[in-house]
């Protein structure tokens, strides 16, 4: 699940703008603003990391990559040149946030929780993993599916530049070079084009910038060693992408059918069943064995597949609408954001319908 990372709880400064004006859900808001303040806090400037002689030599390679492809950020791609991933904070923890999704026992379709400014979104995030767990149990008692994930990272839309912008993190900076181009160019690409209240444009829009970002990088800067390492990751994640969609398409069947929710709730176990019968398979035969995505599986349910859409669902089609402009990005971004311009249920119609 952490491949596909959601963008995190970028209300950061809308927390701050709520503690002043006395809106509701202040302890959320309270806790959104000091967990970015600490992680802001424990920000330097990478210069400053790979200038220190006590920095180990491992992170200090690591930075000088992740400080190369934000050059290539601005050069090639075109993305925001703006403080954002120049420092970096280690935060001693596994994850820079963790999100709780929750859908209907019945229903692939999320819980949306809604904010000013960023609109609605169909994740809560926390920086403390103990309250994300809280809200799950609630939910759960309510009788929600719910799924508790960590995200590597968030962006804050611009937000924090002011500051020091969102800084490279422990959390991800460890991983293959391929996975660490492909973060920071998803991560940037939040903070060119957003649109409130369109989750699945967003995100597929990332995963999209994401995606040509991370090919680009590798063709021109990656070894032959980065590049298959890279090319398995993708084959992987597309894998797991179309074993997931097949079987999301089944489980909106059984629940659109007009059947009995006791009977739903037999046919959706054995669902569940079949889909991690089908994974170990597909682990076993065409992965080697790679279990990477076995806790997913293990605790796969409405709300784990209900998220999935948001980062996948129209990412071909601006792959498809980068192409439609020669390559070129910013002519990209322009066509992205008049697409965006429009209504909501236009736009992504619109987008599909792109030849």
């Amino acid at each position: 699940m952490a491949g596909l990372g959601l963008a995190g709880a970028a209300l950061l400064a809308v927390g701050a703008l709520c503690l002043g004006s006395g809106c509701g859900e202040l302890g959320y808001y309270r806790q959104s603003v000091s967990g970015h303040l600490d992680l802001m806090s424990r920000a330097k400037p990478v210069n400053d990391w790979l200038a220190e002689g006590d920095t180990p030599a491992p992170l200090k390679q690591r930075l000088a990559l992740a400080k190369a492809m934000r050059d290539f950020s601005v050069q090639v791609l075109k993305l925001p040149d703006n403080a954002s991933y120049r420092a970096y904070a280690d935060l001693q923890r596994p994850a820079a946030v963790w999100n709780v999704v929750a859908a209907p026992a019945l229903s692939l379709t999320l819980k949306t929780w809604c904010y000013p400014v960023t609109g609605c979104v169909g994740y809560r995030g926390y920086f403390d993993r103990a309250a994300a767990d809280a809200l799950a149990a609630q939910l759960r008692g309510e009788g929600w599916d719910v799924s508790v994930y960590g995200v590597p990272a968030y962006s804050t839309l611009g937000w924090s530049n002011w500051i020091g912008g969102d800084p490279l993190l422990n959390t991800f900076v460890g991983g293959s070079e391929g996975e660490l181009a492909r973060l920071i160019f998803h991560e940037l690409a939040h903070q060119q084009l957003y649109v409130a209240d369109d989750t699945m444009f967003n995100e597929s829009f990332a995963t999209a910038v994401e995606r040509i970002g991370a090919r680009l990088w590798l063709q021109q800067h990656g070894d032959a060693a980065a590049r298959e390492q890279y090319r398995q990751v993708v084959q992987r994640r597309q894998d797991f992408r179309e074993l997931t969609m097949r079987y999301r398409d089944e489980f909106e069947r059984l629940y659109a059918a007009p059947l009995p929710d006791a009977d739903k709730r037999i046919a959706k176990a054995e669902l569940l069943a079949r889909l991690r019968a089908d994974y170990a398979t597909m682990k076993q035969q065409r992965w080697g064995g790679f279990a990477g995505y076995d806790a997913w599986f293990e605790h796969v349910n409405n709300a784990s597949l209900g998220v999935l859409a948001a980062y996948n669902e129209l990412a071909v089609d601006f792959e498809r609408l980068y192409a439609q402009q020669g390559g070129d990005f910013e002519r990209f971004y322009a066509a992205a954001a008049a697409i965006a311009a429009l209504p909501k249920a236009e736009r992504h119609a619109k987008l599909r319908a792109n030849p």
